[in-house]
């Protein structure tokens, strides 16, 4: 059955009557006052569709919604009073949501969060009262320009979908904010192809108590995005990273755009994997993770890889950080002179355990690693590029080099790498040292090719006779 809800009609009156398969339709560029909620229905898999009246034809399915198109969708908004625009029932299933607008009636009307998928506090404390099977699908998702709210989508569900939305203009001064943070529902999660704007994190997993006895976020695909921090953010609104796993387990990271984070309530480093279980829950893990064929641009600082919560001690072996594979990436304009912060490329310590750094081309101004707790097992490095810099491979109280490397990396695999400017003497054998920028010989690299041109001498010189640093000819296609 299709229904169609007029401006002005009762949509949550359809929404309470609809059955599985139905399909309600909401009029283009009409907005609708909520709150609502989806309701859980008994019985049945079939989807409730809820969507704009516009066709498919001016909303190209797996195409990214813009601004510009907000004509065509349909509006949803939250009233004030701290409620949001929409919300669901314990339990509720198989909705899909196409072409609908999220805001705040007003600028000035209060909200935390404007698209509740599930609940973060005590009230669901068991897989049954969990939301699943739903849907964002083409969807405009936004904060007023001036005005303070804290989250764009909370997803604490199952079976979940945010696709090819813009969520924007989530800041907050003095309080992190998220365009999408979970911490209470287990997944799967998938989100593919959006624009993402958070001044706190863009993106979070973990960060407060997960009720459910045991819950990790699990079985997560963060692909094709865009991740960005509005250059103007600086200095008004309180800002962190770009995307941070607390408690996420087996997440996929692959093909995003991530750019703009600089110095402010944190160092500035883009991505943190850091397990956190004194603001998440004491069962908080970080592993099975791949951040593979991204490019990170803009930052303060790289990425920030813990093996435990240094404010949670001691940490049981199970609960540290594992198995995290970093490859095929570009970090370019990682720099504490524009951004503040270090300009390091990878902070790494506490008992970390298995993390794979290789074939990652590197553009920046600090560390290559600074280094610190616990030694790092079974940590490999290989076949990357990257600048040495003042101090480059170095830990808490030690020199560069050799030194850091055996007490904070003890049998780690580094070969195949290619450092610029770093003193061959205080590395391994199995790695070049050019002394210069020149020396390798890059594409463009004042136009921002970092390829390798056809007479570089490294060309093809990586331990599986690949070039070193990223290999470009993925990027194209993972994005």
């Amino acid at each position: 059955m299709v229904v169609t809800v007029r401006a002005g009609g009762n949509l949550q009156r359809a929404l309470d009557a609809a059955r599985p398969g139905d399909t309600i339709m909401l009029e283009a560029g009409a907005t609708y006052p909520g709150p609502f909620t989806l309701p859980r229905k008994a019985g049945g898999d079939g989807w409730i569709i809820v969507r704009t009246t516009t066709a498919d034809s001016a909303l190209r399915p797996g195409e990214r919604v813009a601004p510009a198109q907000a004509h065509l969708l349909a509006k949803l908004v939250a009233p004030g009073r701290g409620e949001p625009a929409l919300r669901t029932e314990a339990g509720a299933h198989h909705y899909r949501l196409v072409g609908l607008e999220f805001s705040t009636v007003t600028a000035d009307a209060h909200a935390y969060d404007l698209v509740v998928l599930g609940d973060g506090g005590p009230t669901q404390t068991s897989v049954e009262r969990v939301p699943h099977h739903i849907t964002i699908d083409r969807c405009f998702v936004h904060a007023h320009p001036t005005q303070e709210l804290k989250r764009g989508v909370q997803l604490n569900s199952a079976h979940t979908e945010i696709i090819n939305s813009h969520i924007s203009g989530f800041k907050v001064k003095g309080q992190e904010a998220q365009a999408v943070g979970g911490w209470n529902g287990p997944g799967p999660f998938l989100i593919e192809n959006n624009y993402l704007e958070g001044a706190g994190e863009n993106i979070m997993f973990g960060g407060a108590r997960a009720n459910t006895a045991a819950l990790v976020p699990a079985d997560i695909t963060i692909r094709r995005n865009h991740l960005r921090k509005p250059a103007d953010w600086r200095g008004k609104w309180t800002v962190k990273n770009l995307l941070e796993l607390k408690n996420a387990r087996r997440v996929k990271i692959d093909g995003n755009l991530m750019e703009g984070n600089w110095l402010d309530a944190q160092q500035g480093y883009a991505v943190l994997f850091t397990p956190r279980p004194t603001d998440s829950s004491e069962w908080a893990a970080v592993e099975d993770v791949e951040f593979t064929n991204n490019v990170v641009r803009s930052s303060a600082a790289g990425l920030h890889v813990s093996g435990q919560d240094d404010l949670f001690t001691p940490a049981p072996r199970e609960n540290r950080l594992k198995r995290v594979r970093i490859a095929n990436n570009v970090f370019s304009d990682i720099s504490y002179e524009r951004w503040g912060g270090d300009g390091c490329f990878l902070k790494i310590g506490a008992g970390a355990e298995e993390v794979t750094v290789e074939h990652n081309t590197v553009m920046h101004d600090g560390n290559i690693t600074k280094a610190w707790g616990d030694p790092i097992r079974r940590f490999v490095f290989k076949d990357n590029l990257l600048r040495h810099n003042d101090y480059g491979i170095i830990g808490d109280g030690l020199g560069p080099g050799a030194k850091s490397i055996e007490r904070y990396f003890p049998a780690a695999v580094f070969a195949g790498n290619v450092i610029i400017g770093a003193p061959e003497h205080l590395y391994p054998p199995r790695n070049f040292y050019p002394s210069s920028t020149a020396e390798v010989r890059f594409a463009n690299l004042s136009n921002g090719d970092f390829r390798l041109a056809p007479s570089s001498p490294f060309k093809g010189r990586a331990t599986d006779g690949r070039d070193p640093g990223c290999d470009f000819s993925q990027l194209p296609t993972a994005q």
